[in-house]
């Protein structure tokens, strides 16, 4: 070795392990926000997430801890990088060598990892995503919609990330370079990153910090939106989440400097409690982004169990098993149709009932936006005729779900769903109704909701008032609606599927609309001479859903045209390819969520060895015993996994069941909602196990480095 390149090369050859690390890191992180960014950018998700949906908000939500995450683990890693480079670069400044030197031979080193494991992992980030979303079209649900397409744009996202790996290793580089005390270079390696005495009260103070800031960050927009009449910025609301992640933060210090052991027992794990504390910032970082990436998997995963289990729930708890209706202009197939139909398929029809209903103007309140440079804000307005609803006689809706009410004269009452509150949309109160045809008004009363979720969102009249106010109703106000059961619905599919193409073939195209079409703000539209804000053309500007009779399988047209028949078996037996965009969507976010969590986890516990060698060299000649270092080893490594995954699913079950809780009036929890959170406990049991065996294998490869044998 002749030069100062050589010199430095040899060197490098010598810590490769130092620069695989980083190395790793980086592409690991930049793999992982790519893959991320095309799948949520894929047109084939945005195609089907409406756009200012709760789902689009849910996807986003993760990313960004995702992105925090991966960027706290890339800083981390840099940090550990040069920590360990310290030693040989004091030395060679003793030596004599420049700081123009050491600048350039470290720079090259950095490009060529940063540009090298970024450029990685952007590349591979798309066939990532495409190799995990064709395993779940192979081995778990398959459908028409889910041919995955990619959006380029999606890579400006990467590119950001990747910019900000970059910038922020060159950044520290040029930090590190410029430090004067060669003392204190040297010396750096072997620098702790000790955390101040802390008080134990941080620990119980940290757990009310995090409810408080879970219930205030769900409960203010709400308090915004309904009593200040305010859509505050999204800034602005998550302020109020802030208390929860300082909690967090307390929790975790607590944790890894006081520990929760009271009494004599505390000492017996003295010295792997004071590791730990002296490791302390690097290990507080770590966790918090752990518990904050565990958290967010939890929230993505538990979506696909809660949706089936509810849905699956609602299905088998309808009380008819076929239902569908039809704008009475329309030539849909009446009793004998169905019944050759049903013939065909061996089905035997048990029950048939069909009956007519009317769709009347209604009055409401509708709100007026306003922009100010705080949000938006808005004001109520009252109109004696706002939009339309469906409206059934007392006698008909009890020939329909065979029930005995009876709505008294100028009366009307709304329909709910079964659990009796209005968690789902429903059409509210009623005061005002209106003929659109003949122009002839009737005040009604509000009653007491009436329950029944097949109908939900229509209204039922005294047999008189609905005989007066009908009257000349042309067809184009009119519907029918058919109730049937069969013998054997479990094998009725065949016939379920013929009858549903049926429906859809001879349905014209005005019907072909969405269910947000309302044929009285239609012609209240077409009255004023403007264009109605859901017509199918306007509809589609403006990124709603526009159902397509070709595209009749599809999750948007079975979830969103309005004349979708409510079939019980088709239903079941569909839910899973008509909603598996969706399901498959969040499982994959929270496997890569789950993935960070590992190996974050994973090089945390790596630095152990790498960090406390000489610790345990030590200790192991000043007679210190193979179980006595392991027990040592085993109390680091156990709480690096322990204590996020408990705070962070503990945390996400508390949110969740609040949300839960709150979502409806009135609150509380209905069956399929109970159901679904049983099966959320089945998903956090599925990853306990997964997480602890990661724990064991982590754990084993700890010992390894540091020769402790069990």
């Amino acid at each position: 070795m002749k030069t100062f390149s050589e010199v430095y090369a040899a060197l490098r050859r010598k810590n490769r392990g130092q620069y695989g690390l980083l190395a790793g890191c980086c592409f690991f992180s930049v793999l992982l926000i790519t893959a991320y960014a095309c799948m949520m950018r894929s047109p084939t998700i945005l195609t089907i997430l409406p756009e200012g949906g709760d789902s689009r908000k849910q996807v986003v939500m993760v990313f960004v801890l995702a992105v925090l995450g991966c960027a706290v683990f890339t800083t981390y890693a840099a940090g550990l990088f040069f920590r360990q480079k310290s030693r040989e670069t004091g030395i060679f400044l003793a030596l004599g060598a420049s700081r123009r030197q050491l600048r350039h031979e470290l720079g090259r080193e950095l490009a060529l990892i940063s540009f090298g494991s970024c450029a990685a992992g952007a590349v591979l980030g798309a066939p990532l995503a495409w190799l995990i979303w064709r395993g779940f079209r192979l081995f778990l649900v398959d459908s028409q919609e889910m041919p995955l397409r990619f959006d380029p744009q999606a890579y400006l996202l990467a590119l950001l990330f990747s910019a900000y790996v970059i910038v922020m290793l060159f950044f520290l580089a040029a930090r590190f370079i410029r430090r004067t005390n060669i003392i204190d270079i040297v010396q750096e390696s072997h620098k702790s990153e000790p955390i101040r005495a802390v008080a134990r009260w941080y620990g119980p103070v940290g757990i009310l910090l995090m409810l408080l800031g879970a219930a205030l960050g769900y409960m203010m927009p709400v308090f915004f939106v309904r009593v200040l009449h305010w859509y505050a910025p999204g800034a602005v609301d998550a302020l109020f989440y802030l208390p929860a992640l300082a909690g967090l933060y307390m929790v975790l210090l607590h944790t890894v400097v006081n520990g929760w052991r009271r009494g004599a027992n505390r000492y017996k794990h003295i010295i792997s409690n004071s590791m730990m504390k002296f490791q302390g910032r690097q290990t507080v970082r770590n966790m918090l982004v752990m518990t904050l990436l565990i958290a967010g998997a939890y929230f993505a995963s538990f979506y696909s169990p809660m949706l089936s289990t509810s849905s699956e729930n609602t299905y088998a708890s309808r009380p008819i098993d076929f239902e569908y209706h039809w704008r009475a202009d329309q030539s849909l197939p009446q009793r004998d149709e169905v019944q050759t139909l049903a013939d065909e398929a061996a089905v035997k029809i048990t029950s048939w009932a069909q009956q007519s209903a009317a769709v009347l103007g209604r009055d409401g309140t509708y709100s007026i936006e306003n922009e100010t440079s705080f949000g938006t804000t808005y004001t109520t307005e009252y109109a004696k005729l706002l939009s339309g609803s469906t409206f059934f006689s007392e006698s008909a809706y009890n020939a329909l779900t065979g029930q005995d009410v009876d709505i008294p004269s100028g009366a009307c009452a709304n329909i709910v769903d079964d659990e009796g509150g209005t968690r789902y949309l429903s059409g509210g109160d009623a005061t005002h109704l209106t003929n659109m045809v003949t122009g002839a008004e009737m005040d009604v009363t509000p009653l007491e909701p009436l329950c029944y979720t097949m109908l939900l969102g229509c209204y039922v009249l005294d047999d008189a008032d609905y005989a007066v106010l009908t009257e000349g109703l042309t067809d184009l106000w009119r519907e029918e609606y058919v109730f049937f059961n069969v013998a054997d619905v479990g094998s009725s599919y065949p016939f379920a599927k013929a009858l549903f193409d049926q429906i859809v073939d001879r349905s014209g195209p005005e019907v072909e609309v969405g269910d947000y079409y309302d044929e009285v703000e239609a012609s209240l539209a077409a009255q004023a001479g403007e264009p109605y804000r859901y017509s199918p053309e306007e509809a589609a500007s403006r990124g709603l859903f526009a159902p397509d009779y070709d595209d009749r399988d599809s999750s948007g047209f079975r979830s969103y045209w309005k004349y979708m028949p409510q079939f019980r078996i088709l239903d079941q037996n569909d839910f899973t390819t008509t909603m598996a965009v969706f399901l498959m969507l969040f499982i994959f976010i929270a496997v890569v969520c789950f993935a960070a969590v590992i190996v974050i986890a994973f090089t945390r516990c790596m630095t152990i060895a790498l960090v406390n060698a000489r610790v345990y060299d030590d200790l192991r000649h000043l007679g210190a015993s193979n179980a006595y270092l392991f027990r040592s080893v085993r109390g680091q490594v156990s709480r690096v996994f322990l204590v996020p995954a408990l705070v962070g699913t503990g945390l996400i079950w508390i949110f969740y069941m609040m949300i839960m809780y709150f979502n409806g009036e009135p609150i509380g929890f209905t069956r399929g909602e109970l159901a679904g959170m049983g099966a959320c406990l089945a998903v956090i049991a599925a990853v306990s196990v997964l997480l602890y065996v990661v724990y064991r294998i982590t754990r084993n490869k700890v010992c390894r480095a540091l020769q402790i044998h069990r």
